[in-house]
């Protein structure tokens, strides 16, 4: 099990206050990594980076707008300053409240969505990318980035970009630096059910019925993937997207 230990290594994670960052974060750290916790929500990625530490890891949080080039430069700077290098950058932080129709969505909820899901992304993965000897870049992606998913299909748009900057990011920066992404199913966070508009007993009942697995997904289902993402026991892999989704 000694390929999966990341011992020695620096991990950023955006988005880590909550949900399927907070499952990232703190796997990465039990396999070993140094983590930043970072997100908007001073609060919250205090408390996931404490309950790192309370663990036995090492933690420290850094509040950060992933949409503003200096936060994030600041970000991945901090990881050199702080651990002595970078080593793994996980693109986590994203969403989008707005469920309308293509026809209908305006402008600003448009450009807002785009600037997040994808533009933040390649941002992070360039920043992250400049800092690196080597190591792995992470871009949480989503299934709708495959399928058309009606109401959302400005957050699927902007997924389905993500899929393509992996791909083509994972030839720009080989060998020395791996990029692979993972797109979560059904997992019951606070923004897949804002996005929905449902709740997690409602989910239940449909991963009962449509999901081979029979169970919905857990952050620590995304954060076991990507700490075989980050580790070497995934070192010949990489312009790969897991679907982590239990079958669908």
């Amino acid at each position: 099990m000694n390929s999966f230990d990341l011992s020695g290594r620096s991990a950023v994670v955006t988005g880590g206050g909550q949900g399927i960052g907070e499952g990232i974060a703190k796997n990465l750290a039990a396999a070993g990594a140094s983590v930043i916790v970072a997100a908007r929500h001073v609060d919250r990625i205090e408390r996931v980076a404490r309950e790192i530490n309370v663990a036995g890891g090492t933690a420290i949080a850094m509040a950060t707008d992933v949409t503003d080039t200096a936060a994030v430069e600041a970000l991945a700077d901090a990881a050199l300053d702080e651990f002595g290098g970078l080593h793994v950058w996980v693109n986590n932080a994203g969403g989008s409240p707005v469920r309308t129709s293509l026809s209908e969505i305006g402008d600003n909820e448009w450009e807002t969505c785009l600037q997040l899901n994808l533009t933040a992304v390649w941002k992070g993965a360039v920043v992250a990318f400049e800092r690196m000897k080597s190591g792995a870049i992470i871009n949480i992606t989503s299934p709708a980035g495959e399928v058309a998913v009606p109401g959302s299909g400005h957050y699927g748009a902007a997924k389905a970009g993500v899929n393509s900057l992996t791909k083509t990011l994972s030839l720009e920066f080989a060998p020395n630096v791996r990029v692979n992404g993972i797109a979560p199913g059904y997992v019951p966070t606070e923004v897949m059910m804002t996005a929905l508009e449902t709740d997690e007993d409602q989910l239940e009942n449909m991963a009962q019925k449509r999901i081979p697995l029979k169970r919905l997904g857990t952050p620590d289902d995304m954060g076991s993937t990507a700490v075989y993402l980050a580790s070497d026991a995934g070192s010949w892999v990489t312009g790969q997207t897991i679907k982590v989704a239990g079958g669908m």
